[in-house]
């Protein structure tokens, strides 16, 4: 059966992510399967709005999208496999046709939501949650960073919510998606399906009439996760993770006496010790970039993660390649980061990270806008 299920049914383009054995995580071909439904559709005077969902091993919803596939990324990073290149610049391409899609584009992000899933659900114009909703961007705990436009839209979370979801991975739930600008709207799990289902009855009204009928009935709950403030979110927070840089974020973890502080600090000193830098500049630089030119920066960045050719390490000797390993191949959880600590990372690793390795004209995503 295919990894992507699609369908129109009286106006309303339905898509499912079919590979629940893998958390429906995106390889190349469902990429381009993606791709292409959203460009035919998008010309398609018949489809008046899309919807997309995940699907687990009983059915439909429970997950959405764990990320990219990044079994396949270990194993073509290390036999040079040049699909792997070709992933991520579709997989950005898509992500940009996502956030400037012309018809109401509905996410229902029930269960996991990470990485490729983000990338999939944060541009929609409706981002829908439940209180399964298990919701990051983990990305430095192997050795890379929040990519899909994560330094667009985790930048433009309040106050410095986005640097601390980048740097430290920490899962969110639906109501605290909602309270963060992550998310539109709640939804009880149990009503998914009867939701899904509406969108789909012409006698419910047309399209537009559907959408309007769901936002009503995630009135309520929305209403709540907008008023409540989730317990990491304070001031201390913001005052933390608005520091000029790593080590100065670290220096006020260190100094604090609490307990969110604490096992902040704990969860950082086990990051990528390099990354950390680079998405801290990421999402410094982010902030100030409309998402085509975040999405190309963050192209750059990912080359420069499999292939660091400035400071000589590519392949196993990567640091995207060894956390993978650590995580999800050998799984031993044992990374063995290079540099070793955060307080040995230097402004001449990281600065190259950001000098794109393609001249304008011939960038992989010269052409979004």
């Amino acid at each position: 059966m295919s990894d992507i299920l699609s369908d129109v049914q009286h106006g309303l383009g339905v898509i499912t992510l079919n590979r629940p054995r893998a958390l429906n995580a995106l390889s190349l071909s469902m990429v381009r399967e993606l791709t292409t439904l959203l460009l035919q559709w998008r010309d398609d005077a018949t489809v008046q709005a899309v919807a997309i969902r995940g699907s687990n091993k009983e059915g439909a919803f429970g997950a959405f999208c764990a990320g990219g596939d990044i079994r396949f990324f270990h194993q073509a990073a290390l036999s040079g496999d040049p699909a792997l290149e070709d992933f991520f610049t579709e997989e950005y391409a898509l992500n940009h046709l996502i956030h400037h899609y012309p018809k109401p584009y509905l996410a229902f992000m029930d269960g996991i939501v990470m990485g490729g899933g983000m990338g999939l659900s944060q541009g929609a114009s409706l981002r829908i949650v439940t209180e399964r909703t298990k919701m990051a961007m983990p990305e430095t705990n192997i050795g890379l960073f929040p990519d899909v436009g994560g330094g667009y839209f985790l930048s433009r979370c309040p106050g410095h919510v986005g640097e601390y979801l980048a740097l430290t991975g920490h899962v969110i739930h639906g109501a605290d998606a909602v309270s963060v600008g992550l998310a539109d709207v709640m939804l009880a799990s149990d009503q998914l399906s009867a939701a899904w289902q509406s969108l789909m009855d012409p006698s419910q009204g047309d399209v537009t009439s559907r959408i309007a009928a769901l936002r009503l009935r995630t009135e309520a709950a929305t209403q709540e996760a907008q008023a409540s403030r989730p317990s990491w979110r304070h001031a201390e927070l913001d005052t933390v993770f608005g520091a000029g840089d790593v080590p100065a974020i670290v220096a006020a973890l260190a100094a604090s006496a609490s307990e969110w502080a604490h096992k902040t600090l704990h969860d950082l000193r086990h990051r990528s010790p390099l990354m950390l830098h680079v998405v801290l500049e990421q999402l410094r630089r982010g902030r100030a970039m409309d998402l085509a030119d975040d999405l190309r920066m963050e192209r750059d960045l990912v080359r420069h993660c499999f292939h660091t050719q400035h400071l000589q390490r590519r392949g196993t000797s990567s640091e995207t390649v060894e956390g993978i390993r650590a995580l999800a191949v050998d799984k031993d959880h044992q990374p063995q980061w290079n540099p070793s600590s955060i307080e040995a990372v230097t402004t001449d690793m990281v600065n190259p990270f950001f000098v794109s390795p393609w001249p304008a004209a011939a960038h992989p995503l010269r052409d979004l806008d």
